[in-house]
């Protein structure tokens, strides 16, 4: 059996504070006094305890955003990453947008650094808020087109859309997109089909987060397929947040057999349990995805990312080989990379 571990993929789901270590996150509650729970049993609980976590980096010492940002990239190499794109708000950090500024920019070279060092690439996703006021998501979208091309590659929107429409935050989706920036915003979890087929027309959503209940619609499927519109999907946080029933009975399978591109991401691992390999290991042994689907999957993934061109037709070279019968008897391409050993990731 393949190593999963060997296959290259990106990373385009993932929000920064919702991956941080579990071992991180209790000794910074323990350094301030806290014993916060990450366990939540509704989206609202859900958004409480990311909220918990978020507070112990943005109100502490800049070395902790330094070691998140360390932390995540070293765990995105060690599972076959190479390119990571996480979800970011600077303006959760600071109010004022020079300060934001500044917070992203050392995000930006904390992730290439860390991520040159263990040969991926790196890159951000800009998310805005829909709980907020859309003048702060044109803010957010100044601020992200402000580094478009130096470190910011993509632009989001993430909260609840069942309570939220996305017509507010068309001015900021369009600052984003002239800038250059891929529009990527969550929908199709809390609401249905209308959600996915708003962000697409309202947004001009290249990437959805999430997308899976446009199932519910097998027209809305169809033009998703037809238009290539990628669908950034996390199995085992639609079913934590109740979006499915059962890993058994998600839609991905589905959507993949409509044609439609999708990658396979982690969410928020510190909260839903699984990183990425696990959600890859999980699509293998509980959706029964094949080999040939995986790779596809993690084709799109680098495909539809904001990683330079060269570095993306180098992974797919390399996912090409990963997919190939290797010679009689070399047993070496189905050895198990240590998870662990972040080292040991191959260059992009």
């Amino acid at each position: 059996m393949r190593s999963l571990a060997r296959l290259p993929k990106a990373h385009l789901h993932v929000h920064l504070e919702g991956a941080m270590r579990p071992a991180t996150f209790a000794e910074l509650a323990g350094e301030r006094g806290e014993r916060p729970s990450a366990g939540f049993t509704s989206f609202a609980g859900f958004l409480s305890a990311y909220g918990a976590a978020a507070r112990l980096v943005r109100e502490g010492p800049r070395e902790n955003v330094l070691r998140l940002v360390r932390e995540v990239v070293e765990d995105a190499a060690a599972d076959g990453a190479v390119w990571i794109e996480p979800h970011l708000n600077p303006l959760t950090y600071a109010d004022d947008p020079g300060a934001a500024l500044d917070l992203l920019d050392v995000v930006i070279d904390e992730g290439r650094r860390t991520a040159a060092r263990l040969g991926i690439g790196f890159g951000v996703l800009v998310c805005a808020r829909r709980n907020g006021d859309p003048v702060e998501a044109v803010a957010t979208a100044r601020l992200a087109a402000r580094r478009a091309g130096d470190g910011v590659v993509s632009f989001g929107l993430a909260g609840d859309e069942a309570r939220y429409a996305p017509e507010p935050f068309a001015e900021a989706f369009g600052i984003a997109r002239d800038a250059g920036l891929i529009s990527a915003p969550h929908g199709g979890e809390l609401a249905g089909p209308a959600s996915v087929r708003a962000a697409v027309d309202v947004l001009g959503a290249r990437r959805i987060a999430h997308g899976v209940r446009a199932v519910e619609d097998p027209a809305l499927v169809a033009r998703l397929a037809a238009e290539g519109v990628v669908l950034d999907v996390c199995p085992t946080s639609n079913v934590a947040l109740g979006v499915v029933d059962s890993l058994s009975a998600h839609p991905l399978p589905r959507l993949l057999q409509a044609g439609v591109p999708c990658t396979l991401n982690a969410d928020d691992p510190l909260l839903f349990g699984p990183g990425l390999l696990a959600e890859y290991e999980t699509a293998r042994a509980a959706l029964g995805l094949t080999d040939p689907q995986l790779a596809s999957i993690a084709r799109t993934s680098v495909e539809s990312s904001g990683a330079p061109r060269a570095s993306v037709t180098a992974a797919l070279a390399r996912i090409t080989e990963w997919l190939t019968p290797p010679p009689p008897g070399d047993a070496a391409a189905t050895v198990r990379v240590d998870h662990a050993d972040a080292d040991r990731v191959p260059e992009l």
